[in-house]
């Protein structure tokens, strides 16, 4: 006995440490993996929830003019907490896709809208997704009377 030193002990706690680290290392792993479903899954459900919203908006506003529309107020759905707006945009952006199958040239005209949907989710709702979705609205052209 007195020419044992210990060294089985001294190998013993050595290896005890390295296990610990790989078990604390493994535990930090697995709590980022989580946290990172975690944020994934509220990103989806932030995109479902801005599509609902902008579905919701477009057709409540079904059969409105928006001829005259530069800009609407942000549309606030509460059901969903996201913010929609209309945005009227210019001649050139888009082209008319009814306005080829006219059978008159320059019977159909065309006001294109982009409808924009901001939804936040995360940690102090610091992540924010925005849809933007263009609408056509077909109008009958200025026949000059």
């Amino acid at each position: 006995m007195q020419k044992q030193k210990g060294v089985v002990l001294f190998f013993a706690l050595i290896v005890l440490l390295i296990m610990t680290v790989i078990g604390v290392a493994l535990a930090v792993n697995s709590t980022q993996s989580i946290r990172m479903a975690g944020a994934g899954s509220e990103r989806v459900l932030a995109k479902s929830e801005a599509k609902g919203a902008q579905d919701r908006v477009i057709v409540n506003n079904a059969g409105r003019n928006f001829a005259n529309v530069n800009a609407m107020n942000p549309v606030k759905d509460p059901s969903f907490n996201v913010t929609s707006s209309f945005i009227a945009l210019s001649d050139g952006d888009i082209d008319c896709a009814r306005k080829v199958h006219a059978s008159q040239a320059s019977v159909i005209d065309c006001v294109p809208i982009e409808v924009s949907s901001q939804s936040t989710y995360g940690r102090s709702n610091m992540g924010r997704l925005t849809l933007v979705a263009g609408i056509e609205q077909e109008v009958l052209a200025n026949s000059g009377n």
